[in-house]
């Protein structure tokens, strides 16, 4: 338990000082329409290695509505188990806590669509000029929905070896090609989906965290 309150605390700690990094190290007119970009030498390089794709970025969207979807699966759970039990009490600590973890998923993608750390590294096709890009909120908001799901699978797919195999197989595939894929896509900069990754794995830890000091008072 301790483990995984430290755990999430040094990767946020990593999270904030990349944006300190991003901030105030390196910082270039490298992007769309002149936008300051921070560690822009290693953001370019590795931006110009893998290009722009657009077809990867359409990849990772519809792979990022299916995450939603399996989000979606775990909050109706949820609701089943409130309607049978008749007590939100009673509903699965898991579930419960993974209703908060939601939420602060979703003020963490609001603040960051308003704070702007870095600008995308293109002009969006549909967009209107610059965009957030900092961190990658696809990148997180997939992190923390399948990699909560893979946790939640061993509790709800326990009864069949197969199915829970299976599952595993899926949540891990789309998760390692969303977060490639956006890389790949080159609608964001390498720094943006770091964060993204540090700070999905700085949530699902205390999530975990929270787990189990609830069922530990218990």
């Amino acid at each position: 338990m301790k483990k995984k309150f430290i755990t999430a605390a040094v990767c946020f700690g990593l999270f904030l000082l990349l944006i300190l990094l991003v901030k105030t190290v390196d910082v270039a007119a490298v992007g769309p329409e002149g936008a300051k970009i921070g560690l822009s030498k290693l953001n370019v390089a590795i931006h110009d290695l893998f290009g722009v794709h657009m077809a990867w970025y359409k990849v990772t969207n519809v792979l990022g509505y299916l995450a939603i979807l399996v989000g979606l699966c775990f909050a109706a759970i949820g609701g089943l188990q409130l309607v049978y039990r008749r007590s939100i009490l009673k509903v699965d600590k898991e579930i419960l806590l993974l209703g908060a973890l939601y939420v602060v998923t979703v003020i963490f993608y609001v603040l960051f669509e308003k704070v702007v750390v870095n600008y995308r590294p293109i002009l969006m096709p549909d967009g209107e000029g610059l965009e957030a890009s900092f961190p990658s909120s696809h990148t997180m908001l997939s992190c923390v929905i399948l990699g909560s799901g893979l946790q939640l699978i061993k509790k709800y797919a326990r009864k069949s070896k197969t199915v829970q195999l299976v599952l595993t197989v899926v949540f891990s595939v789309m998760l390692a090609l969303i977060v490639a894929g956006r890389l790949i896509s080159g609608v964001h900069w390498f720094t943006d989906i770091i964060g993204g990754i540090l700070l999905s794995v700085a949530l699902l830890n205390a999530w975990e965290g929270a787990v189990k000091l609830w069922k530990s008072r218990k």
